[in-house]
C-alpha cells in the first residue's frame, strides 16, 4: 500500500491536468467537441522594484473543461490507492 501525503495528490492533480490538456488538444479539430476543448486563460504577473533587487514573475494557467476532468479523474485515482 502506497502511503499517501499531499505531494502525490499534488502530482497526480498535475498529471491529471496535462492529460486533459493534451486530450483537448488532440479534439480541438472535431468540430462537435469544442465545448470541451475551449480554454479560458488564467493569469498572474506580479513585479516588484525594491531599488537592490527587482522581479518580475509572470504565470499562465490555460484551463479546459477536459483539464477539470482530467484533474478530477486524478483525485478519484488517488482516493482509490
Amino acid at each position: 500500500m502506497m502511503k499517501k501525503n499531499a505531494w502525490i495528490l499534488m502530482l497526480f492533480i498535475l498529471i491529471g491536468l496535462v492529460a486533459g490538456a493534451l486530450g483537448a488538444r488532440w479534439l480541438k479539430r472535431v468540430p462537435g467537441a469544442s465545448f470541451l476543448t475551449d480554454t479560458a486563460q488564467l493569469a498572474w504577473s506580479p513585479k516588484a522594484d525594491l531599488l537592490v533587487l527587482s522581479f518580475d514573475f509572470s504565470l499562465r494557467i490555460d484551463i479546459s473543461l477536459l483539464s477539470i476532468v482530467g484533474a478530477i479523474a486524478a483525485i478519484w485515482l488517488y482516493r482509490k490507492l
